[in-house]
């Protein structure tokens, strides 16, 4: 037998009955939220060429993906994002579409090194992508979304935290630093490495209201209080402008209703080649990463030949499904509600009732193994079904509560009625 037959890829894994039960029920409960708000589904190759995700400013680093080769030589990839295609989609077999686009997705991804993902290479993103409008009504509409997607999985406490690239951008942008710095300075501010980013602005010579703006990005974070805070000091019109733009999308998300899940951080500044606007990203306890994320980026869509501003959000369905395991919320549990068996002279007749009970949204399982009553009895106990239809004739019935211990006669005609 060959060595590894019986095992699976190190970072994928078997997703065994109970698991998938619940996993499909959760992507099902996400996939209802987005047909609510007007999205259409659309798929996208899990194959895709190597080329649709390169850029300059490497947004997927190419060291993250599972590349091959086609017949041809040519580089494919399984695709380690759903965002990207769907703007690829959106400026080739959309370009002459009526604006807004609203797509939305849930498959599998597959990455290297996946931040949040453990130790997986596979994993499922849901998500979301308005193409064609750039309005704080729209970043706002998908940020409620993303807090509904959030609230059908069964999480209650989480947070959504809201951060502008564009006040980053204009603050270095009058700080006059070398783009190498400006990138440095990124990273430190989104780990909130109050020292490092003090060092670095040492190094310069910058305006003090600009020095100290700087030095309290990592602590700007909370109510829109923060943003009436910063607007005190004498910043750029870009700087301005953000600000403005991100209260505008506060005030709607509060007109939404779903204002206690928001939170505002100016320090929040990620991927600033790839986000053009709001960023946002989701927490919520028992898990040390996000469960989802998204923005405005208005320069992706431009790169596959049609110009369209941008915005959405994914989410994590295995992480969504690693927060409810740890903070006990309880599942749907897989069950089937009853067992259907007979007696030769029923046969004909289970085959209807089971037809029936199935029509009417019950799950009913027919055996097929030709046991003795006790056996079939036992196996449904083990498989936790509540009762057992026993069919003895054309007419007759026994119905079986396994959790009771009852056994009652019934007609068919009493059967579908009830």
């Amino acid at each position: 037998m060959a060595k590894w037959r019986i095992y699976t890829p190190e970072g994928v894994q078997d997703i065994l009955a109970k698991d998938c039960y619940h996993k499909k029920n959760l992507e099902n409960k996400i996939r209802n939220v987005f047909r609510s708000y007007g999205y259409y589904e659309i798929e996208t190759p899990i194959v895709e060429f190597y080329d649709v995700f390169i850029s300059e400013d490497e947004i997927t680093p190419q060291e993250t993906m599972f590349k091959f080769f086609d017949k041809e030589g040519r580089i494919l990839v399984l695709r380690p994002d759903m965002t990207i295609p769907t703007a690829r989609v959106a400026a080739t077999k959309y370009k002459d579409a009526d604006y807004p686009l609203k797509f939305s997705y849930i498959g599998n991804t597959f990455k290297y090194n996946e931040v949040g993902g453990g130790k997986q290479k596979e994993f499922t993103q849901a998500g979301i992508e308005i193409i064609g409008v750039n309005t704080p009504e729209a970043d706002a509409e998908v940020i409620a979304a993303a807090i509904d997607c959030v609230k059908a999985s069964g999480l209650e406490n989480f947070q959504i935290d809201i951060g502008q690239v564009e006040f980053f951008k204009g603050l270095m942008e009058e700080a006059d630093l070398p783009a190498e710095e400006v990138e440095q300075m990124r990273v430190l501010i989104d780990r909130k490495d109050f020292l490092a980013v003090e060092e670095l602005v040492k190094k310069h010579n910058i305006k003090e209201h600009l020095k100290e703006i700087i030095l309290s990005l990592p602590k700007l974070f909370g109510s829109i209080d923060v943003i009436e805070k910063v607007e005190k000091y004498s910043i750029n019109k870009r700087c301005m402008n953000a600000l403005e733009n991100l209260r505008k999308i506060i005030e709607i998300l509060e007109d939404y209703g779903v204002s206690k899940y928001v939170s505002i951080d100016l320090g929040m500044v990620q991927s600033l080649n790839y986000y053009t606007g709001i960023i946002f990203r989701g927490f919520t306890y028992g898990v040390g990463f996000p469960i989802l994320s998204g923005g405005r980026y208005d320069g992706l869509v431009e790169s596959f030949g049609k110009k369209a501003p941008a915005t959405g959000f994914s989410l994590g369905i295995n992480m969504i499904m690693m927060a409810l395991d740890r903070q006990k919320i309880e599942r749907e549990e897989l069950k089937t509600d009853s067992l259907i068996c007979y007696q030769p002279k029923g046969r004909k007749n289970a085959f209807s009732i089971c037809d029936a009970l199935r029509r009417q949204g019950l799950d009913i399982e027919m055996d097929i193994t030709g046991r003795s009553f006790e056996d079939i009895k036992k196996y449904a106990k083990d498989k936790g079904i509540g009762g057992i239809l026993h069919v003895l004739d054309e007419e007759n019935i026994e119905v079986h509560n396994l959790e009771k211990e009852e056994v009652r006669k019934v007609t068919v005609k009493e059967l579908l009625e009830r």
